[in-house]
Protein backbone atom coordinates (compact mmCIF):
# COMPACT_ATOMS: atom_id res chain seq x y z
CA UNK A 1 0.00 0.00 0.00
CA UNK A 2 3.10 2.31 1.15
CA UNK A 3 4.26 1.78 -2.40
CA UNK A 4 1.00 2.48 -4.45
CA UNK A 5 0.83 6.07 -2.34
CA UNK A 6 4.63 6.97 -3.22
CA UNK A 7 3.43 6.22 -7.15
CA UNK A 8 0.68 8.61 -6.53
CA UNK A 9 2.41 10.85 -4.22
CA UNK A 10 4.90 10.94 -7.38
CA UNK A 11 2.64 11.21 -10.37
CA UNK A 12 0.27 14.18 -8.94
CA UNK A 13 2.47 15.95 -7.15
CA UNK A 14 6.05 15.82 -9.19
CA UNK A 15 5.12 19.30 -10.78
CA UNK A 16 3.18 21.96 -9.32
CA UNK A 17 3.36 25.25 -10.43
CA UNK A 18 1.14 28.44 -9.16
CA UNK A 19 0.62 31.51 -10.73
CA UNK A 20 1.72 34.67 -7.78
CA UNK A 21 0.25 37.95 -8.20
CA UNK A 22 3.90 39.28 -9.47
CA UNK A 23 3.39 37.05 -12.69
CA UNK A 24 6.20 34.53 -10.98
CA UNK A 25 5.45 30.74 -11.11
CA UNK A 26 6.42 28.44 -7.82
CA UNK A 27 7.04 24.73 -8.48
CA UNK A 28 7.18 21.95 -6.10
CA UNK A 29 9.48 19.23 -7.12
CA UNK A 30 9.32 15.98 -5.01
CA UNK A 31 12.36 14.68 -4.40
CA UNK A 32 12.20 11.57 -2.08
CA UNK A 33 10.28 10.58 0.46
CA UNK A 34 11.95 7.95 3.52
CA UNK A 35 10.92 4.87 4.51
CA UNK A 36 7.49 4.94 6.60
CA UNK A 37 9.51 4.18 9.78
CA UNK A 38 9.41 7.28 11.17
CA UNK A 39 6.48 6.68 13.40
CA UNK A 40 4.10 9.90 13.80
CA UNK A 41 6.82 11.89 12.46
CA UNK A 42 5.74 15.44 13.52
CA UNK A 43 8.40 18.41 12.97
CA UNK A 44 11.66 18.43 10.97
CA UNK A 45 14.92 20.95 11.66
CA UNK A 46 17.47 21.21 9.72
CA UNK A 47 21.25 20.70 11.64
CA UNK A 48 23.51 23.42 9.56
CA UNK A 49 26.52 22.33 11.75
CA UNK A 50 25.93 18.29 10.98
CA UNK A 51 24.46 19.02 7.61
CA UNK A 52 21.45 16.16 8.76
CA UNK A 53 17.61 16.79 9.59
CA UNK A 54 16.03 15.57 13.01
CA UNK A 55 12.95 14.07 12.95
CA UNK A 56 10.50 14.24 16.24
CA UNK A 57 8.47 11.24 16.19
CA UNK A 58 5.39 10.76 18.67
CA UNK A 59 5.12 6.88 18.18
CA UNK A 60 1.76 6.66 19.73
CA UNK A 61 -1.12 9.39 20.66
CA UNK A 62 0.16 13.06 21.38
CA UNK A 63 -1.23 13.35 24.55
CA UNK A 64 0.17 10.19 25.87
CA UNK A 65 3.06 10.18 28.02
CA UNK A 66 4.38 6.68 27.48
CA UNK A 67 7.88 6.99 27.00
CA UNK A 68 7.70 5.63 22.99
CA UNK A 69 8.48 8.75 21.63
CA UNK A 70 12.25 9.64 19.87
CA UNK A 71 13.90 11.60 17.35
CA UNK A 72 15.53 10.33 14.31
CA UNK A 73 18.47 11.54 12.20
CA UNK A 74 18.18 11.64 8.47
CA UNK A 75 20.32 12.97 5.62
CA UNK A 76 19.33 15.68 3.08
CA UNK A 77 18.93 12.69 0.48
CA UNK A 78 16.44 11.01 2.90
CA UNK A 79 18.25 8.72 4.17
CA UNK A 80 17.00 7.08 7.65
CA UNK A 81 20.78 7.68 9.78
CA UNK A 82 20.02 6.94 13.27
CA UNK A 83 15.74 6.02 13.62
CA UNK A 84 16.57 6.41 17.34
CA UNK A 85 18.87 9.32 17.80
CA UNK A 86 16.89 10.45 20.84
CA UNK A 87 14.52 8.31 23.03
CA UNK A 88 13.34 8.40 26.47
CA UNK A 89 10.67 11.15 25.15
CA UNK A 90 6.60 10.86 25.31
CA UNK A 91 5.75 12.47 22.26
CA UNK A 92 7.82 15.20 21.25
CA UNK A 93 6.90 18.28 18.69
CA UNK A 94 8.53 21.62 18.49
CA UNK A 95 12.15 21.44 17.95
CA UNK A 96 15.10 24.42 18.12
CA UNK A 97 18.76 24.80 18.73
CA UNK A 98 20.22 27.11 20.87
CA UNK A 99 24.58 26.64 21.30
CA UNK A 100 24.94 23.30 22.00
CA UNK A 101 22.24 22.29 22.85
CA UNK A 102 18.83 20.69 21.77
CA UNK A 103 15.31 22.08 23.02
CA UNK A 104 12.14 19.91 21.99
CA UNK A 105 8.71 20.46 23.65
CA UNK A 106 7.30 17.22 25.08
CA UNK A 107 3.02 17.56 26.22
CA UNK A 108 4.14 19.67 29.50
CA UNK A 109 7.90 19.82 30.08
CA UNK A 110 10.58 21.05 27.43
CA UNK A 111 13.87 18.91 27.06
CA UNK A 112 16.97 19.77 26.91
CA UNK A 113 19.37 17.52 24.59
CA UNK A 114 23.07 17.40 23.92
CA UNK A 115 23.74 18.05 20.49
CA UNK A 116 27.26 15.54 20.38
CA UNK A 117 25.51 12.71 21.69
CA UNK A 118 21.85 12.98 21.92
CA UNK A 119 21.31 12.36 25.94
CA UNK A 120 19.11 14.19 27.88
CA UNK A 121 20.56 17.20 29.86
CA UNK A 122 17.94 18.18 31.88
CA UNK A 123 14.02 19.21 31.72
CA UNK A 124 11.94 21.91 32.30
CA UNK A 125 8.26 21.39 33.79
CA UNK A 126 5.82 23.75 32.53
CA UNK A 127 3.25 24.31 35.28
CA UNK A 128 -0.43 24.01 33.37
CA UNK A 129 0.51 23.46 30.37
CA UNK A 130 -1.06 20.58 28.45
CA UNK A 131 -0.14 20.28 24.82
CA UNK A 132 3.22 22.05 24.12
CA UNK A 133 3.27 22.47 20.74
CA UNK A 134 6.00 24.55 18.71
CA UNK A 135 8.91 26.26 19.86
CA UNK A 136 11.59 29.14 18.85
CA UNK A 137 14.51 30.86 20.58
CA UNK A 138 15.24 34.68 20.50
CA UNK A 139 19.18 36.26 20.18
CA UNK A 140 19.16 36.13 23.68
CA UNK A 141 18.52 32.35 23.97
CA UNK A 142 15.17 33.15 25.66
CA UNK A 143 12.83 30.08 24.80
CA UNK A 144 9.41 30.67 23.82
CA UNK A 145 6.62 27.69 23.48
CA UNK A 146 3.06 27.53 22.10
CA UNK A 147 0.73 25.78 24.16
CA UNK A 148 -2.38 24.20 21.62
CA UNK A 149 -4.11 23.26 24.98
CA UNK A 150 -4.58 26.50 26.89
CA UNK A 151 -3.95 29.13 24.25
CA UNK A 152 -0.70 30.94 26.40
CA UNK A 153 2.81 31.12 24.92
CA UNK A 154 5.36 30.81 27.54
CA UNK A 155 8.70 31.51 28.00
CA UNK A 156 11.95 30.12 29.80
CA UNK A 157 14.34 32.84 30.57
CA UNK A 158 17.44 32.17 32.60
CA UNK A 159 16.35 28.61 33.42
CA UNK A 160 12.54 29.31 34.65
CA UNK A 161 9.13 28.85 33.00
CA UNK A 162 7.35 31.65 32.94
CA UNK A 163 3.60 32.24 31.65
CA UNK A 164 4.82 35.44 28.68
CA UNK A 165 1.42 35.72 26.82
CA UNK A 166 -2.15 35.33 27.60
CA UNK A 167 -4.33 37.04 25.07
CA UNK A 168 -7.92 36.48 23.42
CA UNK A 169 -6.46 36.88 20.05
CA UNK A 170 -4.01 34.26 20.33
CA UNK A 171 -6.44 31.01 19.54
CA UNK A 172 -4.86 27.51 19.43
CA UNK A 173 -1.29 28.87 18.60
CA UNK A 174 0.95 25.96 17.18
CA UNK A 175 3.52 27.06 14.65
CA UNK A 176 6.19 29.73 16.26
CA UNK A 177 8.87 31.77 14.48
CA UNK A 178 11.40 34.23 16.04
CA UNK A 179 12.27 37.13 13.55
CA UNK A 180 14.09 40.26 14.86
CA UNK A 181 12.53 41.50 17.37
CA UNK A 182 8.99 39.68 17.56
CA UNK A 183 8.02 36.35 17.71
CA UNK A 184 5.76 35.32 15.02
CA UNK A 185 2.96 32.63 16.24
CA UNK A 186 0.61 30.74 13.68
CA UNK A 187 -2.98 30.72 14.84
CA UNK A 188 -6.46 29.62 13.83
CA UNK A 189 -6.84 32.66 12.37
CA UNK A 190 -3.70 33.41 10.85
CA UNK A 191 0.24 34.74 12.14
CA UNK A 192 0.51 37.08 14.80
CA UNK A 193 3.61 39.25 15.56
CA UNK A 194 4.13 39.88 19.37
CA UNK A 195 7.06 42.47 20.04
CA UNK A 196 9.42 41.16 22.82
CA UNK A 197 9.52 44.46 24.09
CA UNK A 198 6.70 45.39 25.15
CA UNK A 199 4.41 42.42 23.92
CA UNK A 200 2.26 44.59 21.58
CA UNK A 201 0.13 42.21 19.41
CA UNK A 202 -1.09 42.66 15.68
CA UNK A 203 -2.47 40.23 12.93
CA UNK A 204 0.62 40.20 10.26
CA UNK A 205 -1.51 37.63 8.03
CA UNK A 206 -5.47 36.64 8.42
CA UNK A 207 -5.86 32.66 7.18
CA UNK A 208 -8.05 30.35 8.79
CA UNK A 209 -7.18 26.70 9.25
CA UNK A 210 -4.83 26.62 11.67
CA UNK A 211 -1.13 27.22 10.99
CA UNK A 212 1.26 24.00 12.19
CA UNK A 213 4.72 24.72 10.32
CA UNK A 214 5.75 28.69 9.97
CA UNK A 215 8.88 29.49 8.05
CA UNK A 216 9.87 32.84 6.40
CA UNK A 217 10.18 32.50 2.46
CA UNK A 218 12.54 35.06 1.33
CA UNK A 219 12.55 38.84 3.34
CA UNK A 220 8.52 39.25 3.66
CA UNK A 221 6.51 35.76 2.34
CA UNK A 222 5.85 32.78 4.25
CA UNK A 223 5.47 28.85 3.58
CA UNK A 224 2.90 27.68 6.30
CA UNK A 225 1.60 24.08 6.90
CA UNK A 226 -1.27 23.03 8.25
CA UNK A 227 -1.90 19.41 9.93
CA UNK A 228 -4.79 18.50 7.40
CA UNK A 229 -2.39 18.27 4.49
CA UNK A 230 -2.37 21.89 2.59
CA UNK A 231 0.97 23.43 2.37
CA UNK A 232 0.84 27.50 1.41
CA UNK A 233 2.60 30.62 0.61
CA UNK A 234 1.21 33.88 1.77
CA UNK A 235 2.25 37.01 2.23
CA UNK A 236 0.62 40.10 3.56
CA UNK A 237 -2.32 41.72 1.08
CA UNK A 238 -1.94 38.99 -1.25
CA UNK A 239 -4.53 35.88 -1.46
CA UNK A 240 -2.91 32.39 -0.08
CA UNK A 241 -1.19 30.61 -2.91
CA UNK A 242 -1.33 26.38 -2.41
CA UNK A 243 1.90 25.03 -3.29
CA UNK A 244 1.01 21.31 -2.32
CA UNK A 245 -2.23 19.63 -0.85
CA UNK A 246 -1.54 16.19 0.38
CA UNK A 247 -4.94 15.53 1.41
CA UNK A 248 -5.88 13.48 -1.89
CA UNK A 249 -3.07 10.92 -0.28
CA UNK A 250 -4.20 11.10 3.12
CA UNK A 251 -1.22 12.56 4.15
CA UNK A 252 -0.46 15.14 7.01
CA UNK A 253 1.81 18.23 6.87
CA UNK A 254 2.90 18.82 9.81
CA UNK A 255 5.71 21.29 11.22
CA UNK A 256 7.87 21.70 7.91
CA UNK A 257 11.29 22.58 7.30
CA UNK A 258 12.60 25.24 5.28
CA UNK A 259 16.39 25.33 4.05
CA UNK A 260 16.38 28.73 1.96
CA UNK A 261 19.87 27.99 0.87
CA UNK A 262 18.99 24.58 -0.80
CA UNK A 263 15.30 25.63 -1.85
CA UNK A 264 14.35 22.59 -0.04
CA UNK A 265 11.01 22.11 1.75
CA UNK A 266 10.83 19.07 4.04
CA UNK A 267 7.63 17.72 5.61
CA UNK A 268 6.64 15.44 7.99
CA UNK A 269 3.67 13.18 7.08
CA UNK A 270 2.65 12.20 10.70
CA UNK A 271 0.02 9.32 10.55
CA UNK A 272 1.71 8.34 6.95
CA UNK A 273 5.23 8.12 9.27
CA UNK A 274 7.57 9.11 6.37
CA UNK A 275 9.48 12.72 5.64
CA UNK A 276 8.91 13.92 1.95
CA UNK A 277 11.25 16.74 0.39
CA UNK A 278 10.82 19.21 -2.40
CA UNK A 279 12.71 21.29 -4.42
CA UNK A 280 11.06 24.92 -4.45
CA UNK A 281 11.88 27.32 -7.27
CA UNK A 282 10.29 29.93 -8.99
CA UNK A 283 10.01 30.99 -12.70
Amino acid sequence: MKKTKNVLLTAVLLWIGIQTACSQKINATLLWTTPDVLTTSESVLYDDDNKLLLVSCINGNPTDKDGNGFISQISLTGDVMLREWVTGLNAPKGMAFWGDKLYVTDIDRVVEINRSNGSIAREFPIEGASFLNDITIDTEGNIYISDSGTGKIHRIHNGIPEVWLDDENIQNPNGMNFQKNEVLIGTKTGIYGVRIEDKRIWQTIAIEGGIDGLKLYGKHDFIISDWVGHVRMVSTGDAPIMLLDLTENNMNAADMEFIEDKNLLVIPTFNDNRVAAYEISEE
